[in-house]
């Protein structure tokens, strides 16, 4: 990974180490080593801390007094508990999105539908997430509430480690291609409440699938530390 160059520093730090937690390279749990990631970017200690409280206020870092910080675990319960939240905002945003979306909107969307498609039978994993998660925003912006799409970011942020698994069965895989095509025919009928529901149940669905990550844990863990 390169030397950071210029732009609002810390925020380009709370990137790389988004990254880092996202793709496992930081385990959840694991103390962050604050020397170590300097050493990394090639920044000083001032736009990492700045950094790791980013991370804190999404959900992705603790901060520990007087010991540093390190990764979220992640239980069931948590997961549970944000999938359950997130699942009510994305059936509210496809109920906005069949009200306010453009006839352009619906044809973008049914064409990255299309590619997410060509994705899945290719078996190319990792771009049928990248398309998959371009769908779920588009829908997310074409509801016109802001106060939502922010909301359902931070949430997402928090669990995306686990959201996008790479250890999807095919069993849950196709599932998930029902879902969407099921999604695509109600955002076409403009159906809100029919898509509303496919959003929410589609979601609720996928902690089966984050169950499967390897990062989450069945119980809230014990802090070490403190016993």
């Amino acid at each position: 990974m390169s030397k950071i160059q210029h732009r609002s520093l810390y925020l380009e730090v709370a990137d790389r180490l988004r990254e880092l937690i996202e793709q496992g390279e930081l385990a959840p749990g694991e103390r962050i080593s604050e020397k170590q990631l300097c050493e990394r970017f090639g920044v000083s200690r001032t736009p990492l801390r700045e950094a790791l409280k980013v991370l804190a206020s999404e959900g992705l870092v603790e901060l520990l007094p007087n010991r540093g910080s390190r990764v979220v675990r992640l239980t069931l319960k948590t997961v549970k508990d944000t999938y359950d939240l997130m699942a009510a905002l994305e059936g509210l945003s496809g109920e906005l999105a069949c009200q306010h979306i453009s006839d352009e909107g619906i044809a973008t969307i049914r064409q990255l539908h299309d590619t997410m498609l060509v994705h899945y039978r290719e078996r190319e994993l990792a771009r049928y997430f990248q398309v998959n998660q371009r769908i779920h925003e588009a829908i997310m912006t074409a509801s016109g509430n802001e106060v939502l799409q922010e909301m359902y970011d931070n949430l997402s942020q928090r669990v995306k480690r686990v959201r996008y698994s790479k250890k999807m069965t095919d069993d849950f895989w196709r599932r998930a291609v029902q879902d969407h095509e099921e999604m695509i025919t109600a955002l076409e009928a403009r159906d809100g409440k029919r898509l509303g529901r496919v959003l929410r149940e589609h979601l609720c669905n996928k902690l089966e699938v984050a169950t499967l990550s390897g990062v989450i844990e069945e119980n809230e863990p014990r802090d070490v530390a403190t016993g």
